[in-house]
Formats: C-alpha cells, sequence, structure tokens
C-alpha cells in the first residue's frame, strides 16, 4: 500500500487505525519508497530483513525487486494481512524475535522503517548480530540521525554516536518530510544507509563508555574512578592526546581508542 489512496481502503477494509503506541506513522509516497530500495541496493535473489514492515510499502518494492525477504511485525492484524500476500513474515515484538531464524539465509540486508519509539534497542539488537548482516538501511527520526551522525564536541554527540560509529561505517543518507507519511507525524525524518565492520574495541570498552555519557558533564577522572586508578585515566588521557579535565563528549572515536589501547 504505497499510496494514500491505496492504503486508507486497506485499513478501513482491516477496521484498523494507525495505532501510537507502535509508532505506526505509513510511507505514502511512492517515490520514496523506491529511493529507500535504491539507496538499499536491493538486487534480485537478496536476502533482506524488514522490521515492522506495517501495511507493506516497502514490503511490496522490494517483492517486485525480487528480495528473498523475511519480515517481522508485531500488529497481528497487519501481520495476518501480509502473510495473506505471501509474505514470509514472523508475528511477534522484535525484542522478542529468535535471531537463529536468520542464520540459515544470512547474510540479510536490512531494510526497515524503525519504530521511532523503540529505535535504539532494535539498533542494539542488529549491532549485537550484525555478522547476519551485510548492510543497514534504516529510516529514523531526524533528530536520532543528528545523534548517530554526530561528531565530538556538538550538543548531539554521545554514546549513540560512538556505538554506532564504533560498529559502522556511514554510506549515505536523505531526510524525508512528514508529508510522506500517514498520519502525518511533526518531525522529519531521516533515511540512513549503513556497512557493518569491525568494532576497534571489546564490548566491555563499549560498556565502560555508555557508563560515562550518563554523566556526560562529569570529567573522566571523575566517572571513571571506580573502575580505574587515576594514573591510569591521566595515562590513557595522554595517549589520547586529550585533556586530564576531560569530559566523555569531548573525545573522538579515535581517541577513545587510544585510551583503551
Amino acid at each position: 500500500m504505497r499510496t494514500l489512496s491505496e492504503l486508507l481502503p486497506f485499513l478501513n477494509q482491516l477496521g484498523r487505525r494507525p495505532n501510537r503506541a507502535l509508532s505506526q506513522s505509513f510511507l505514502v509516497d511512492p517515490n520514496i519508497v523506491r529511493k529507500i530500495v535504491d539507496l538499499a541496493v536491493v538486487r534480485d535473489g537478496d536476502s533482506v530483513f524488514e522490521i515492522g514492515p506495517g501495511a507493506g510499502a516497502l514490503t511490496s518494492e522490494l517483492m517486485q525487486r525480487g528480495a528473498k525477504l523475511i519480515a517481522v511485525e508485531k500488529d497481528p492484524v497487519l501481520a495476518v494481512a501480509l502473510q495473506a500476500r505471501g509474505v514470509r513474515l514472523f508475528s511477534c515484538d522484535i525484542l522478542d524475535f529468535d535471531w537463529q531464524m536468520l542464520h540459515s539465509q544470512a547474510p540479510f540486508k536490512v531494510v526497515a522503517n524503525l519504530p521511532y519509539h523503540i529505535t535504539t534497542p532494535i539498533l542494539e539488537l542488529l549491532l549485537q548480530h550484525k555478522s547476519l548482516f551485510s548492510s543497514f538501511t534504516i529510516m529514523v527520526q531526524e533528530e536520532v540521525a543528528l545523534r548517530m551522525m554526530a561528531r565530538p564536541g556538538s550538543s548531539d554527540y554521545g554514546a549513540l554516536s560512538l556505538f554506532m560509529q564504533f560498529h559502522t561505517e556511514l554510506i549515505d543518507s536523505f531526510l524525508v518530510s512528514p508529508s510522506c507519511f500517514y498520519p502525518r507525524p511533526k518531525i522529519f525524518s531521516r533515511v540512513l544507509h549503513f556497512l557493518p565492520k569491525k568494532s576497534p574495541l571489546s564490548e566491555a570498552a563499549l560498556s565502560t563508555i555508555r557508563r560515562t555519557f550518563q554523566t556526560r558533564r562529569k570529567m573522566l577522572r571523575t566517572s571513571l574512578k571506580d573502575l580505574l586508578s587515576q594514573e591510569e585515566i591521566e595515562k590513557g588521557l595522554l595517549a589520547a592526546g586529550a585533556s586530564p579535565q576531560a569530559r566523555p563528549e569531548e573525545l573522538s572515536l579515535e581517541q577513545w581508542c587510544e585510551f583503551f589501547s
């Protein structure tokens, strides 16, 4: 259902209205749908994993391109409707999904308009299982996209910025207007295309970095004092070329790598 004139009769037939609790805001611009799938470089025979297909705008385009598609949809009514159209679909919450189900067909290209209320937990799960994926093409709120792309020193820079930049390489992105959705949201969205990469740091180091950003205004010598000695902190900051008074938001990805080396 890629246009509003197709979507409304479809929803009426199902007796459904967009569910705010599930972040349901359906794409109704065919040009944006095609642009997303083009950015994902989906070709005939590619394995594709879609999260939250909703009424199936992206789903239809992916199937037309010849993708071997697996989708996960939480809304049981929409899930049944998509299954009736021949989509291989798991009706469950993506946060409860059994990732073993993907192993036989991996690697997948992820193509998804992510539910905005659980974007970060989904990203964390995808990157925990990134060996299953060859690329990620995802739509998120513009404010979340800015945090994902932020550089050190900016107000948007934080744990999410580092998390994405440690695990992925951003290839391209584009902005999506609220007018491309029904119901129309109040905010802009952005589609981003990432490639997974090997993280230069251990999960323990990443966990420590997340902890420092929970008190991002504190100096690292304060926020890390329960984990490292003052000598170790100062030595790490010196190796990173950072000030002894540095706060977590001031260190770049490269400097964090130096700090933990």
